[in-house]
């Protein structure tokens, strides 16, 4: 090994040929040299990152390896040009590529043992960058010397300028300083402070040793260096200095996002790259989705709080992990800690901290941050199996427990990653553009998207489509049909939720707002099963994924979120069926289009899914569910009538649903397990998913005015207090379902056939 002394001669030795280049720049030169084409440079294609973006343009995610906004020069503040070239570069307008006196003080600095100080100009970095390898040799040297005289005799200045702020690699896989400062701050160019300038421009040297998100102290040290030098070459004054060492600098958390919408970014992902191939991740696409950015706020902050909430029903579960942690407090206990976390994933709601020390009144835990926080009272009430000097091991929480914390305001309190999982979709009832779409309680762990991809059971959010079906076979509102015990051919017998039954007919719309079971089996048996599931198929549901015997009534199919939004959303417009769109433009890098998703189709009577007035009838019965029945606390909650909507359950509590909407705006929320078992002896749907959809419309109809009941479509009727199709006000043969026992309807199959095909409108 050479001494330190030696070392520094040889690399200022390997300055000394660079310097006999500038002596002399000509073409014979460097004819033994083997030098890479410059094109990469002037003809520069930046590698742009697929954008996606929501339909107000709030940015939703970026993929490929880097991400980057190229800006022009033009729109670079002067500031940050300034900053840059003061610490990197003070003499870039006057040399032409190379700096010989900074060479060659650098070359003096390393013989005689002073500070290492750097000798290569924005050029040649550039040429580094892009066309070069970073090793310290002889020929290396000399080509980027050479490349950057050729480089400068190409471009101007300016572009030159551009090309570096744009292409220069800033750590945390941001390239330009544009990524830059929204990766770091969360903010544009144009908004950055002198101080936040500084820490940026601070950044090139040695992006990874001394970024804000990997070592903070590094990054503030650097950057007052740059401050330093900006002021020193005037780009600011003594005050300006004073104040930018004085600002106290928040560093944007890494992966932070403004709008939480990973499943929808990973559909436009994968349908742009379908589409363009693996190029879609380089060359700057931009996808432009239907969300709204505070619809989507909404319905990503109403799941997580829906599922917490439920899984604080849950017993305690105990820590995620135990890690060894030294004796004593202190310094060396703060850094074990944050070791103990480094690779654990923190998370902007549930918090990843290790416990320092712990008893049944008082937990201490550090932050993965490195803050040091108190947990007590009602924060440890649902953790106290693990606190008792008796807890089993998998429960204890002791010195060294992996623990997550959620706070509120100032109170911290014991959680833990739920095992449930959950889905909100919401779409315009009139486009079918999706506003709103949550595919999990979080991407990271579990990617499956449950609002397109989850097929599961509906349960009793079925029953309106049924009604809807039933309502063509002359059921109306009023009918009564035998709310009692039932025992089909096959002996099956289902029950109501509950068990409890009102013991005897009730009507229709009673029955809906009640979701009683024993009313939806003998009104699909009147129905028929096959007519029914074809009626679902109006819908948009798979009938091949509905049975085709009486359990239908009970929702025992297969349907996906989505595909209930899509049905209710027919109900909400007057009966036609929407396409759902999530995609509705991909430009390319310079703004032109190459994809724009159709117009929503234009809806005439010819295209109806439903009769207008079978639409009307069934919304004026799914009111009634919101106002009076399973889901009353709907509009006793948003104070608005304009509500309607179904619950459902399944068998063992598997699924809870909320379908509804309001005129303009439908929205389904489920949750369950991916592996189906209960949710818990006491849920359903009305206590799970109803309040995380009156949650999301609380803040999605926030000053939309109340929508006024429209006037009834023709072939309507009033009889008594309900609605009749016209043809049966006057005597028709409406159906009758109540025949005051406990047996299944027993009209004799033909006759009822020949009934129906009379009276069909």
């Amino acid at each position: 090994m050479f001494c330190p002394s030696v070392r520094r001669a040889i690399a200022a030795l390997a300055l000394v040929p660079a310097l006999a280049l500038l002596a002399s720049p000509s073409p014979s030169s460097a004819a033994f040299i083997d030098l890479p084409p410059i094109d990469r440079i002037v003809r520069y294609q930046p590698k742009l990152p697929l954008q996606v973006f929501t339909a107000d343009g709030v940015e939703l995610a970026q993929f490929g390896a880097e991400r980057r906004d190229y800006v022009p020069l033009s729109r670079t503040p002067k500031l940050l040009q300034d900053a840059v070239l003061a610490i990197e570069d003070t003499r870039f307008r006057e040399h032409s590529g190379v700096d010989a006196k900074g060479m060659a003080r650098a070359a003096l600095a390393m013989l005689t043992g002073g500070r290492k100080q750097g000798a290569s100009t924005i050029t040649q970095q550039l040429v580094r960058t892009m066309l070069l390898t970073r090793e310290l040799t002889v020929e290396r040297k000399a080509k980027e010397i050479w490349l950057a005289f050729k480089v400068e005799e190409a471009l101007s200045k300016d572009r030159i300028l551009e090309i570096y702020l744009n292409e220069i690699f800033l750590g945390q896989r941001a390239y330009g300083f544009a990524a830059a400062a929204q990766t770091y701050f969360g903010k544009p160019m144009d908004k950055l402070s002198i101080a936040e300038t500084a820490m940026l421009a601070g950044l090139p040297q040695n992006p990874y040793y001394a970024n804000p998100v990997a070592n903070f102290e590094r990054a503030v040290a650097r950057q007052r260096l740059v401050l330093q030098r900006m002021r020193e070459v005037g780009v600011i004054n003594d005050a300006q200095l004073a104040a930018a060492r004085a600002e106290q600098l928040v560093i944007r958390p890494p992966g932070q996002r403004s709008v939480d919408a990973a499943h929808v970014a990973e559909m436009a992902r994968r349908a742009v790259v379908d589409r363009f191939g693996e190029s879609a991740y380089s060359s700057g696409l931009r996808v432009y989705t239907s969300l709204r950015a505070a619809d989507q706020r909404a319905a990503h902050a109403a799941v997580q709080r829906g599922v917490l909430a439920q899984d604080r029903r849950q017993p305690w579960r105990g820590p995620e992990a135990h890690e060894d942690l030294p004796t004593g407090d202190g310094p060396e206990l703060e850094r074990a800690a944050a070791e103990a976390l480094k690779d654990i994933r923190d998370d902007d709601l549930l918090r990843s901290a290790i416990v320092l020390s712990a008893s049944a009144k008082e937990v201490r835990a550090q932050l993965a941050s490195g803050e040091a926080v108190r947990i007590s009272d009602e924060g440890l009430k649902w953790a106290q199996p693990g606190l008792s000097p008796k807890a089993k091991d998998t429960l204890k929480i002791r010195r060294g427990s992996v623990l997550r914390l959620v706070q509120t305001g100032n109170t911290w309190a014991v959680s833990q990653w739920p095992e449930t999982e959950a889905a909100l979709v919401a779409l315009d009832t009139h486009t079918g553009r999706v506003r709103a779409l949550v595919g999990g309680f979080d991407f990271t762990r579990q990617p499956f998207n449950h609002v397109t991809q989850g097929w599961r059971q509906p349960g009793s959010t079925i029953k309106p489509l049924l009604y809807s079906a039933a309502l063509e076979e002359r059921v109306m509102p009023a009918t009564l049909v035998d709310d009692l015990p039932f025992t089909a051919p096959n002996g099956w017998t289902p029950g109501n939720a509950g068990g409890n039954s009102a013991g005897g007919p009730i009507t229709l719309r009673e029955a809906l707002a009640r979701s009683s079971n024993l009313v939806s089996v003998r009104v699909l048996q009147h129905t028929g099963t096959q007519r029914a599931r074809d009626w679902l198929g109006r819908f948009g549901l798979d009938v091949a994924k509905q049975p085709d015997n009486l359990t239908l009534a009970l929702g025992t199919g297969q349907v996906t979120p989505l595909q209930m939004a899509r049905a209710y959303a027919a109900m909400a417009n007057g009966g036609w069926l929407v396409d759902p769109v999530v995609v509705e433009k991909i430009t390319d890098a310079q703004g032109k289009t190459l994809f724009e998703a159709p117009p929503p189709v234009a809806q005439t009577d010819d295209n109806r899914a439903l009769p207008a007035r079978n639409a009307y009838v069934m919304s004026s019965l799914l009111n009634d569910v919101t106002r009076t029945g399973t889901a009353a606390r709907v509009q006793a909650t948003l104070k608005r009538p304009d509500l309607y909507g179904k619950t459902g359950t399944t068998n063992d509590v598997l699924d809870a649903w909320f379908a509804g909407y309001q005129p303009g705006l439908a929205a389904v929320v489920w949750l369950g397990h991916d592996q189906p078992r209960s949710l818990g002896d006491h849920e359903s749907g009305g206590r799970l998913a109803l309040p995380i959809w009156t949650d999301y419309m609380a803040a999605a109809l926030k000053g939309v005015p109340v929508a006024s009941v429209p006037d009834a479509p023709p072939g309507l009727a009033r009889a008594g207090d309900d609605w009749l199709y016209s043809e049966w006000a006057n005597g028709g043969a409406v159906a009758s379902l109540s025949d005051g026992g406990g047996t299944a309807y027993a009209g004799p199959p033909t006759l009822i056939d020949a009934i129906r095909d009379l009276f069909k409108p």
